[in-house]
């Protein structure tokens, strides 16, 4: 599932494409995907412009120039791609399609996920039962320790609460644990203070670096996108069982946590 660095990534490429251009054509092949009838869909689109494009978690908001918002979730599965011209459309089968002039975005894998046409008001009951941001300016390393020390559980079971903080997934919460040299069971009612703030420094060194990096996601986003997806090599513990841990040579363990996959190295990650 797209995490914080793959919707950032994508709201970064997209910023830089579609902003200001008015939509000629909508294209609906499942109705399911979003939450009105594909006529007031289309009709409400076409001639609409995105003036922004905003990431809330692992939502993005798209702006539209008359106050309302598409508000996407990927969930499971879920890409995006772009073509420009007369490049080639993506093989795969599409659920959305909008066109911005010769440019056509394209939502593939919309099974679980959707786009939803909303007003503001609606847009913003929706994301006010997502957690904090914690890349944002306004949580410092006071404030995300205070919040933490109110909190009880498994480590990665808190960080992928997205009540508790938005946009971290299976993948960085096991990424953001071996960085930070803590097992992902460990309760965080037992982190000291001195090991919250190497958390805290920990999630924003890998949360800046993966967006930076493109994410983990494989699929670019265009034809010539070389830069999505490139932070999946650089992964050290998600998804490389067996592999050797990058500092101690120790295999990378895979447990299950309450229905998720944990990825850990068992002699650089103790719990707590």
């Amino acid at each position: 599932m797209p995490e914080l660095p793959e919707m950032e990534n994508y709201r970064r490429m997209l910023s830089g494409s579609i902003l200001n251009v008015p939509i000629s054509n909508v294209i609906i092949n499942r109705e399911k995907s979003i939450n009105v009838s594909p006529v007031e869909f289309r009709s409400s689109l076409v001639g609409s412009k995105v003036i922004f494009v905003e990431r809330r978690g692992k939502h993005l908001v798209f702006h539209l120039n008359d106050g309302r918002r598409l508000l996407l979730h990927l969930m499971l599965g879920g890409l995006l791609y772009m073509t420009r011209g007369d490049e080639e459309r993506p093989s795969r089968s599409t659920q959305i399609e909008i066109e911005f002039g010769d440019t056509v975005l394209y939502f593939i894998g919309l099974r679980l996920g959707y786009l939803h046409m909303l007003s503001a008001k609606e847009t913003d009951e929706v994301l006010s039962q997502l957690g904090p941001e914690l890349l944002d300016r306004r949580m410092t390393k006071s404030r995300f320790i205070d919040l933490m020390m109110k909190r009880r559980g498994a480590l990665k079971s808190l960080l992928v609460n997205q009540h508790a903080f938005a946009g971290i997934g299976n993948c960085y919460a096991d990424e953001i644990a071996f960085d930070a040299g803590i097992h992902p069971a460990t309760k965080v009612q037992n982190l000291n203070e001195e090991t919250l703030e190497q958390l805290y420094e920990s999630i924003h060194k890998v949360l800046k670096e993966a967006t930076d990096g493109g994410g983990y996601m494989e699929m670019p986003f265009t034809q010539d996108d070389h830069l999505t997806g490139s932070y999946n090599e650089q992964c050290k513990v998600y998804d490389r069982e067996g592999e050797p841990c990058v500092r101690c040579g120790t295999a990378i363990v895979k447990v299950e946590q309450t229905g998720r996959k944990v990825f850990f190295c068992p002699n650089c990650q103790h719990e707590q």
